[in-house]
């Protein structure tokens, strides 16, 4: 059967359908020219290390080349003609999963139930060419191992998580696809995305700027610069507002002592803490945790 000339078949947006991982694996290729194939399925190839060239067959019988460095992945509609090339001195690692869609089965949203929640996911599905390239900053890919070592428990695997490992794929994948379409992330917010997220994983330790700098790997002095630009903040101030919100949600929604919350959030001294949290929230812990406390227990009057 050929190729529709679209990523995903049509039937998706019409009919309640789940993905089912057909096969999956990693593999070190070197010096290798595969013949031109075809699969049943939808493909994503992931390159992990190394480089290697794509060749595909379209519709008019021109054939396409695409060239993949780590850190890129291809995703092919099924029955797609392709061939993988890789060059002698030059291997490549890459992680494949092939998928195809089946009729709805069990409680788990169909892939149509989520596209009508999700707008960039319902782009995806309906964008008409029949393989697309991006650049992925580490999410794909973490997705993708997290689903393979998941099937790979074989009696022991848990559908659902397959389920939710795989609409994570494809919303993630819609995602990257919408920023690549808008021209992407400027380098400097990429350096500064990449900074928050190194600050939300770790907001519990002591962490001073030349930390985050080296977690990113830029000078100092010009991680602040470009951080400041773009958030009107210093990163000592994302930070503890990252950590004063931590602490609001501990004094609101646990048990955890007072006197402990300081180590949960990454700022060692008790006296400190009790200041910067009083200059955030005019309250002192103390106070806003009973203030929260009666609040649990006001009910609206009846009209």
């Amino acid at each position: 059967m050929q190729n529709s000339g679209s990523l995903f078949p049509a039937f998706l947006t019409e009919h309640h359908c789940h993905p089912q991982v057909m096969a999956y694996y990693f593999k070190q290729w070197q010096g290798f020219n595969m013949p031109f194939h075809r699969h049943d399925a939808v493909e994503i190839m992931y390159t992990i290390q190394g480089y290697c060239d794509i060749e595909i067959q379209t519709l008019n019988t021109q054939t396409e080349s695409v060239s993949l460095k780590k850190g890129e992945f291809i995703i092919m509609d099924a029955n797609v003609s392709h061939r993988l090339i890789v060059d002698e001195a030059a291997p490549c690692r890459m992680l494949n999963v092939e998928f195809r869609f089946t009729q709805q089965k069990g409680v788990f949203p169909s892939i149509h139930q989520l596209a009508a929640e999700d707008k960039l996911l319902a782009s995806l599905l309906e964008v008409k060419t029949p393989y697309l390239v991006l650049r992925d900053p580490d999410e794909v890919y973490h997705i993708m191992k997290s689903l393979v070592l998941e099937l790979d428990k074989a009696a022991a695997k848990s559908e659902t998580m397959v389920q939710l490992l795989i609409a994570q794929l494809l919303i993630r994948i819609a995602r990257l696809r919408q920023e690549a379409a808008s021209g992407g992330m400027a380098q400097s917010e990429w350096y500064v995305k990449q900074s928050m997220d190194y600050l939300h994983q770790n907001y519990d330790r002591d962490i001073q700027v030349k930390d985050i700098a080296g977690a990113v790997n830029l000078h100092p002095g010009y991680l602040q610069r470009i951080f400041k630009s773009l958030t009107g903040q210093t990163l000592m101030a994302y930070l503890t507002v990252i950590r004063m919100e931590k602490a609001k949600m501990l004094l609101l929604e646990t048990d955890v002592p007072i006197s402990e919350i300081c180590d949960y959030i990454g700022v060692g001294s008790r006296q400190y803490f009790h200041m910067l949290f009083k200059d955030y929230t005019d309250l002192t812990p103390t106070e806003y945790r009973k203030s929260m406390d009666t609040s649990k227990w006001e009910y609206p009057e009846k009209s």
